[in-house]
């Protein structure tokens, strides 16, 4: 993967380069980003291209007391030469032998301690096929359906055994370790080597959240921070990565708030009616009574999670627009004519402060559903405080 294959992120990867260039690469990184962000792919692409670096050339003593350089190889390639190296093909197909994975894991049968080289072939397919995708969609991809992956003492004893090796042919053994947060304590194992590697060992951890992670891994690391992708970019990439008509692609990415994976989840589902859907909601809750609430829950419990989650951010979508119309009026708020209306009428039956407590409930709604929260019980329970909220104006806390 090359620095070009990641989208946005231009200064991020700048600073990369130079500190590659400079030789300021410390032996432990840490890559910092929401999902969707590009985290992954683009530590992906700086493993690869630091692993394929040439090594320094071999210095010996001449006669009269100077030093040459046995060859004359450069000492730093910059990314967009790298391709052509036949080290970085190995590091792109994942095979080069100096570039190390880890990652959460189940056991392929009961009583199985697994490690992560069990699943390195389901690794490089769901690289190759999902960059932008979560830990969710990783488990799901090796089958894990409802098992808690995790990253074990016995992973953590492999990557000591492989880091404690010789380089095969790199000038640096590189491990990247996707998800610290799935460590528990059994990363302990791991602080020494950490602080005190092996000659021209690099630890990339890419990782969404920085409470989750060990403190004691996390103070040994330096930080890079992976912001958000910017709204044009998300769009530009769907447009060119997955062929999206213009309109659509800037709809998608004015919801998806920096997040590709979920632009392409609702690319996906782009001829989805949520707002029918949630025009039904509304008129259930605050006209149709006890009956109709039912009957929507039963509906959309059926969605799936996903589609659950997606419908939550679309509600959550409008209301943003809703208060963006209301703070800085109509006009000045580019969004298709139906979401505009939709919008205004979402002013005409709550205010700002309710908009935001309904927002506040939906995010906890999806915090819940990320966590297989029962659907048709969640909706019921946030039907009956999307009620109070608009119509008694008061908010129910969980």
């Amino acid at each position: 993967m090359l620095f070009k294959d990641v989208i946005g992120l231009e200064d991020v990867k700048q600073h990369l380069t130079e500190m590659v260039k400079q030789n300021r690469l410390s032996h432990a990184l840490l890559f910092l980003g929401k999902e969707g962000s590009g985290a992954l792919p683009l530590a992906m692409a700086f493993a690869q291209y630091v692993v394929s670096q040439p090594q320094p050339s071999p210095v010996v003593e001449d006669l009269f007391g100077g030093f040459t350089a046995l060859e004359t190889t450069p000492t730093f390639i910059h990314p967009g030469e790298i391709q052509s190296l036949p080290a970085f093909q190995r590091a792109e197909q994942l095979i080069h032998p100096d570039l190390h994975f880890s990652y959460p894991v189940i056991p392929k049968k009961s009583g199985e301690k697994p490690i992560s080289s069990n699943y390195i072939n389901e690794w490089r397919e769901f690289i190759k096929s999902y960059p932008y995708g979560n830990v969710y969609d990783w488990l799901q991809f090796i089958s894990a359906e409802n098992k808690q992956g995790n990253i074990t003492a016995d992973e953590c004893n492999d990557i000591m055994r492989k880091l404690n090796l010789k380089s095969f042919e790199s000038e640096y053994k590189v491990l990247l370790l996707w998800m610290p947060e799935y460590l528990g304590k059994e990363g302990n194992k791991l602080l020494k080597l950490i602080e005190e590697p092996p000659p021209n060992t690099l630890f990339i951890f890419v990782a969404e959240n920085d409470e989750q992670i060990l403190p004691t891994i996390l103070s040994r690391c330096q930080l890079i921070k992976i912001p958000a992708l910017q709204i044009n970019e998300v769009e530009q990439a769907l447009i060119a990565r997955a062929n999206t008509a213009p309109d659509t692609a800037h709809q998608i990415a004015s919801i998806c708030e920096g997040n590709y994976r979920e632009a392409l989840q609702l690319l996906q589902h782009a001829e989805e009616d949520w707002q029918s859907l949630l025009r039904e909601w509304l008129n259930a809750t605050l006209k149709g009574g006890p009956l109709a609430q039912i009957k929507f829950t039963e509906e959309v419990s059926k969605l799936g999670r996903e589609k659950q989650k997606q419908f939550l951010r679309y509600f959550n979508h409008l209301l943003e627009q809703s208060i963006r119309i209301k703070i800085l009026g109509a006009d000045n708020i580019a969004l298709a004519a139906n979401e505009k209306d939709f919008a205004q009428r979402l002013n005409k039956i709550a205010s700002v402060s309710q908009q935001r407590a309904i927002i506040e409930e939906l995010d906890k709604a999806s915090y819940y559903i990320e966590r297989n929260a029962n659907g048709k019980m969640l909706f019921q329970a946030l039907t009956i405080k999307l009620f109070h909220i608009i119509q008694n104006k008061m908010v129910i806390s969980a």
